[in-house]
């Protein structure tokens, strides 16, 4: 009876390795890593592309409510002014009155601020300006709510001269725009300063920006524009705050506050009041 005991034991040990061994080769295995296939390439980068189309927008909007803030601190400034010259007129009328005893108002202005104010030419919300490195005058809106001003300009061509970016244009005029009539048609060319993006409710263009020696009244100065067609417009350029910004400040209320410069071939400057009498002063979109 023992050996068919042993016997038994052997093959019972035998069957339990066997069925052991099956089931460690029946277990779970690893599966292989992924590979990022061409469409989930595509898929990622698109993603990314609106996460930065995304950051950009923003970015975006903070700089219009910068310059939102801006335009609000100018014209509080521009109120500060108007309010000053009031109270000037107001002491210069108290000491004028005859037979009264002389009034004495406090002075209640910060020196600091008249002084800043006296410094500054006043200008009207239109006024005549001058270029003189193109030989003519033009009508301008004064508008502190734009960032950069504006020249009219049609057939922007750009070229390369020394390896610099100029650009090659007309001013864009109308029939009814006085101006120096021998330039209507003329090529201007100039270096290209910077480009700036202009955003519209179709969308956004590039703009390029030019600069020209410009005359308003005693005011000299290097002004930089944006070249756009403002041919639907009723101004050809439009003055904005960059230029506006420690030397002038606005009184709404009046228009042409300067002579208007005079070139060759041009019209006499004690003809420009005829030439003011039918001027439409409207919002411009």
């Amino acid at each position: 009876m023992q050996p068919r005991t042993l016997s038994a034991t052997v093959v019972w040990l035998l069957s339990s390795l066997l069925i052991s061994g099956c089931a460690l080769n029946t277990g779970p295995q690893a599966e292989p890593e992924p590979t990022l296939s061409p469409d989930l390439f595509e898929t990622r980068i698109g993603q990314l592309e609106e996460h930065m189309a995304l950051r950009c927008e923003r970015a975006e909007a903070h700089f219009a409510q910068h310059e939102r803030r801006q335009a609000e601190l100018l014209s509080e400034l521009r109120d500060a002014g108007i309010t000053l010259r009031h109270l000037r007129g107001d002491i210069e009328r108290l000491e004028q009155r005859s037979g009264d005893e002389p009034v004495l108002v406090p002075a209640e202005c910060n020196n600091e601020l008249s002084e800043a104010l006296s410094s500054k030419e006043m200008v009207g919300r239109a006024e005549w300006i001058g270029l003189p490195e193109v030989g003519t005058y033009l009508r301008a809106r004064v508008d502190s709510g734009a960032n950069t001003s504006s020249l009219s300009a049609t057939d922007v061509t750009r070229f390369e001269r020394d390896g610099e970016d100029w650009v090659r244009f007309k001013l864009g005029l109308n029939e009814s725009d006085i101006v120096v009539e021998h330039v209507r048609d003329e090529w201007i060319e100039r270096p290209v300063e910077r480009r700036v993006r202009i955003l519209q409710a179709a969308g956004s263009e590039s703009r390029p920006v030019v600069s020209l020696m410009m005359t308003l009244g005693p005011i000299r100065e290097t002004v930089e524009f944006t070249l756009s067609d403002r041919t639907h417009l009723n101004y050809p350029v439009l003055l904005g705050r960059r230029f506006l910004m420690d030397i002038a400040l606005i009184d709404v209320a009046e228009n042409y506050l300067h002579p208007r410069p005079e070139f060759p071939g041009g019209r006499p400057a004690s003809e420009a009041a005829e030439d003011q009498i039918n001027d439409r002063d409207e919002e411009e979109g």
